[in-house]
């Protein structure tokens, strides 16, 4: 009887044994833990969305997503233009006067001692790649960034099919505004990334290897090239126009916005007209309808690779844009439409169509995916991590945003939204009773003790801004 109550535990000590020594199984049960990463980023991309309440643009494939995410509804960029506002976020560093202020600018140059965002999942055991415009230029910090070299199949903002495009005069040398021509979604370099990302999560799949995998869209930022499937979405003649297409009332000769399209041709078009109004808008919404396309379909194939359940999602446009408000079309200010920014975050198991009117900064991204994957934050971070709020949506991480462009450093809160300018000039607008920012009252003495708090509040993220270590 003995010898048979003894050979059970004698079986199980030796499964015990055999399963300590097969490494194998272990090792691929620790990388199936791991969350991937999908970073999708959006050049110029306002929070005109179908799932942002807008009744006009059609974007189901980031609908979907934010149904299956959180949607961030007051989420703030650093900074007002491309390459400042990437490179603060890959970093998750805070600009000042003299770090991240262009469109050039590089975080290998303004923040050489930081890690970036990519770095650490790199530095992690993780394979990152990136495809198509991640920072504004595509070899910063690539070499410690990236697993293996950004593709960017001819980034060019320019690149054109009819040649009829760039034969139409213009003072910079450049091409129309816009491009309407039948033709398949690659012929652009945006569907070109799409394909490469889709080939790389295929070899993904096969690898088993964690990833962070970075995906940068350029369209909708100007000149507004895009298939013309994507333009027959839209009726030209009944798209809504800005209703401001006006300064706003006292504000400072310090504001300035930039006419972006006046770095391409014309055409038959004048800028102050209707009919110019009219194909802007038009141009904005079919090149972001070709983007939310071309996110879609790498979404899918997330999905139909079986790698969706394990990989977290993030949308993020890199600033806001103004379509005709205040006579303005570009970024490169503080006002609130150049500032804010959609940023749309599914983690599988965490979210479900959850949205926040919680302040978050670019710079919070960094810290959220390092927390959700357990990776370590590195010190140089400046960023809070979100993830409270994907328990409790109703969660406050920030009290304040900071923001600037130039000559103007920006602070907002939930109801207002305060700038000051090198030459002392302020703006202050109150988002709830003026949401389009129609009229500064910063010189109104009943907003006296507003503009007191909010010089106050600047102060402050302009002094952490100038603490940043690296």
């Amino acid at each position: 009887m003995q010898r048979l109550n003894r050979m059970p535990c004698l079986l199980l000590i030796g499964l015990a044994i055999s399963w300590v020594l097969t490494p194998y199984p272990a090792a691929a049960s620790e990388n199936a833990k791991r969350p991937n990463v999908l970073f999708i980023a959006i050049d110029d991309l306002r929070p005109e969305l179908g799932c942002y309440g807008d009744t006009v643009v059609k974007s189901p494939n980031i609908d979907k997503l934010a149904s299956q995410g959180i949607l961030f509804n007051r989420a703030y960029c650093q900074v007002a233009v491309c390459g400042a506002s990437r490179a603060s976020m890959m970093t998750g560093i805070l600009p000042t006067r003299t770090r991240f202020t262009e469109a050039k600018s590089r975080a290998d140059q303004d923040a050489p001692g930081a890690k970036t965002l990519a770095q650490v999942f790199r530095e992690a055991g993780y394979t990152s790649l990136a495809h198509g415009k991640i920072f504004h230029q595509s070899g910063d910090t690539a070499d410690r960034s990236w697993s293996r070299p950004v593709t960017s199949p001819g980034m060019s903002h320019m690149i054109h099919v009819d040649p009829a495009t760039v034969n139409v005069p213009s003072d910079r040398g450049r091409g129309l505004f816009y491009e309407c021509v039948d033709t398949p979604d690659n012929t652009y370099p945006d569907g070109v990334v799409a394909e490469n990302a889709i080939a790389d999560l295929r070899k993904l799949k096969q690898s088993g290897e964690p990833f962070f995998l970075a995906c940068g869209f350029i369209r909708p930022h100007l000149p507004f090239y895009a298939p013309k499937k994507y333009w027959d979405l839209y009726d030209e003649s009944s798209l809504p126009l800005a209703r401001n297409r006006f300064r706003p009332k006292d504000a400072p000769k310090a504001l300035r916005g930039f006419r972006e399209y006046a770095a391409y041709a014309m055409g038959d078009y004048q800028a102050k007209s209707e009919a110019f109004h009219r194909k802007m808008r038009h141009g904005y919404f079919a090149a972001t309808s070709y983007s939310d396309k071309l996110a879609g379909a790498v979404l899918n194939e997330l999905e139909s690779l079986g790698l969706a359940d394990n990989t977290i999602v993030v949308v993020w446009g890199d600033h806001g844009w103004h379509l005709g408000e205040h006579d303005f079309w570009g970024k490169h200010n503080t006002l609130h439409n150049a500032v804010r920014i959609p940023l749309i975050v599914k983690v599988p198991g965490k979210t479900s169509g959850q949205q926040t009117n919680s302040l978050v900064a670019g710079i919070d991204i960094f810290p959220t995916l390092c927390k959700l994957a357990g990776i370590e934050v590195p010190q140089s971070v400046q960023g809070k991590s979100l993830q409270t709020l994907l328990k409790n949506p109703e969660d406050q991480i920030n009290d304040v945003i900071y923001t600037r462009f130039r000559e103007a450093d920006a602070v907002v809160t939930d109801r207002l939204t305060y700038s000051r300018f090198e030459n002392g000039e302020e703006m202050l607008y109150d988002l709830e009773m003026d949401p389009q920012e129609n009229e500064n009252v910063a010189n109104s003495p009943e907003y006296a003790q507003q503009l007191r708090s909010m010089q106050a509040k600047l102060s402050e993220q302009m002094k952490l801004a100038d603490e940043a270590s690296f």
